[in-house]
Formats: C-alpha cells, structure tokens, sequence
C-alpha cells in the first residue's frame, strides 16, 4: 500500500532536499572556484618557467657557441705554434749543418747537431730510425767487427 503525503510533508521534504541541494551546490562552486584560482596561478607559473627556459636555451647556445670558437682559437693557436717551432727546429738544423761543416769533429757540435735531430723527430719533421732487431740476428751483409766496433768507439782506430 502506498503512503499518501501531505501537502505540509511535501513542500519539508521539498525544503529539506532544496536545502542539501543548495549546500551541495555551493560547496560544489567553491572547488571550482578553488580549482579555477590553482589553474590561473599555475598559469602564471607556467609562464614564468618557459620564460626562464628560454633564458636557459639561449644561454646553453652560447656557451656552445663561445665553446666552439675557443676551441678553434686554441687549435689555430697551437697549429701557428707548430709551425713556429718547426721554423726554429728547421732554423737549428741549418745551424747544425753550417757548424758540423766548420767544426766537423767538435763534440758540442755533435751534441747540438743530436738535439736538433731529436727535436725535429718530436715535430714530426724527420723519421727516426728504427732499431730493427731481425737486421741485427739475421744481417744481410758479412759483418765487419772491428768496423763495427770502431763505430761504437769499443776500440780505437788504426793509425
């Protein structure tokens, strides 16, 4: 059986559930409101950062940018500075060979003329000689001893 309202129990009811209404509605408009401040101040925020990032963009080309233009100042440097001391090592050896033809049997001359090869070997302008070790165990040629001896200054030479 059904239950039959009154007009009295209707229109609590009706008052009653307008009123939960209005309090749900309410608190509803104040989390969108919430929602909307957050949304705005994140905004704001957001805008902040990709300006920032921007300002970090263009300072990370920079630096690369300025990288790369030490790094060729430092390689041009260190080319004309090769070359500088390939000037002098070739200038050293010129003086070597002027020297040795003066004063072929001057030790310091023979000393000066050593460093220049030396220092030239380092420039990469001449080849050092390899020590070719099957040369020595299986020579191609008869060896002369006393020849050899005499080279190394193991035995004096005949006069």
């Amino acid at each position: 059986m059904q239950k039959k309202y009154s007009a009295k129990e209707v229109r609590t009811l009706v008052e009653r559930l307008k009123e939960e209404y209005d309090a749900v509605l309410k608190r509803q408009r104040e989390v969108t409101e919430e929602i909307r401040e957050d949304n705005r101040r994140l905004r704001a925020r957001l805008s902040v950062l990709e300006g920032q990032r921007g300002e970090v963009s263009a300072a990370l080309m920079r630096a690369v940018a300025e990288g790369e233009r030490i790094k060729k100042e430092g390689s041009d440097q260190a080319e004309n500075d090769r070359r500088e001391l390939k000037l002098l090592a070739d200038k050293c050896r010129l003086l070597s060979d002027r020297l040795t033809a003066n004063y072929p049997d001057e030790e310091d001359v023979k000393d000066f003329q050593d460093f220049t090869h030396t220092l030239l070997v380092y420039l990469g302008g001449e080849e050092e000689q390899e020590f070719d070790m099957e040369e020595v165990l299986n020579p191609k040629y008869p060896l002369d001893l006393s020849k050899l001896c005499k080279e190394l200054g193991l035995m004096e030479e005949d006069s």
